[in-house]
């Protein structure tokens, strides 16, 4: 389970339109993005409900795990790969032992380590640290430093994703840190080409796994 957080998470934006979010999600799984997380902060419940459900269709056709932001219910009505929680989007002990074991659950812990321990004993199988740029999304958001990344994977031998104004410009200093994943919304989905915007983020992660495995 674990093994599937890695490379390019894809996020979501706010889109009313469910076609334009069909359309926009389908080229960033073609460019190679590895998880899809659905956020849609302003839509309606039936809404919700129906872009979650279209976008379960497409990551079963690409085998991509989709990941469903804050809704418990939402996750388990589409029977979505998994669930990540914000620090304010509910009990992640109630949402494991709703999801069950085979689930994945992703917990946002911000720039402190202790959360990631707390969000780690109460069921998360992995976690997410940010924002480690200047974010649009976020503008308020927490600036961890990017050591903060090298840290909890000596600490807690789990997958670690990083959110937050990531670019291709500024991801290789995330990868190099040792960052499973990069959790990207504006430098993906609003890219004139967002096929390419993907391919560019996952063709980083596919270069530094090229030099760790070639000999000295």
């Amino acid at each position: 389970m674990n093994a599937r957080i890695a490379g390019l998470y894809a996020i979501t934006p706010d889109l009313v339109d469910t076609d334009t979010l069909l359309r926009r999600s389908h080229a960033a799984l073609s460019g190679g993005a590895r998880i899809l997380q659905y956020r849609n902060k302003t839509a309606s419940a039936e809404l919700r409900h129906r872009q979650a459900q279209a976008l379960q269709q497409l990551c079963t056709e690409f085998a991509i795990p989709l990941i469903i932001n804050d809704h418990l219910e939402l996750a388990l009505a589409v029977d979505a790969a998994g669930l990540h929680l914000g620090g304010d989007d509910g009990d992640i002990a109630a949402a494991r032992a709703a999801l069950g074991p085979g689930k994945l659950l992703g917990a946002s812990c911000y720039d402190r380590i202790e959360l990631a321990q707390a969000a780690i004993a109460a069921g998360a199988d992995h976690i997410a640290f940010g924002s480690f740029f200047a974010s649009s999304v976020k503008p308020g958001a927490m600036r961890p430093p990017v050591d903060l990344i090298t840290r909890a994977k000596h600490q807690f031998k789990l997958p670690v994703v990083a959110i937050g104004g990531i670019t291709p410009h500024n991801a290789p200093q995330l990868i190099a840190a040792g960052v499973d994943a990069v959790a990207v919304i504006s430098a993906v989905f609003t890219a004139p080409d967002v096929t390419a915007a993907a391919r560019d983020f996952q063709m980083l992660f596919e270069s530094l796994h090229e030099k760790k495995s070639k000999p000295l």
